[in-house]
């Protein structure tokens, strides 16, 4: 009983370094890009995950509208988005 016991130890171990190492820190990032999404704005400056920059026009339920440049507007999905830029980025 005890040595079956010993056995499953280091399985248990490692999964455990391994939640506090990999599972963790990913859950958390993911955490906080739902609550950047949630939060964007009609005229935060944004970047995707393509590199495209742009300035929030319109915003829907899953999508919103980039202009990213004078009258040219593209629509993509919200979690695209990858970082809000300083006001004034986007030149």
């Amino acid at each position: 009983m005890q040595s079956s016991l010993m056995s499953m130890l280091p399985l248990v171990l490692m999964f455990v370094v391994l939640y506090f190492v990999m599972i963790r820190p990913q859950m958390k990032k993911q955490k906080e890009h739902r609550a950047m999404i949630e939060a964007l704005a009609k005229g935060d400056e944004v970047a995707t995950v393509g590199g495209m920059l742009g300035k929030v026009s319109k915003l829907g339920e899953g999508y919103l509208t980039l202009e990213v440049a004078p009258n040219v507007e593209v629509q993509i999905q919200r979690s695209a988005v990858v970082l809000v830029l300083p006001k004034g980025s986007i030149k």
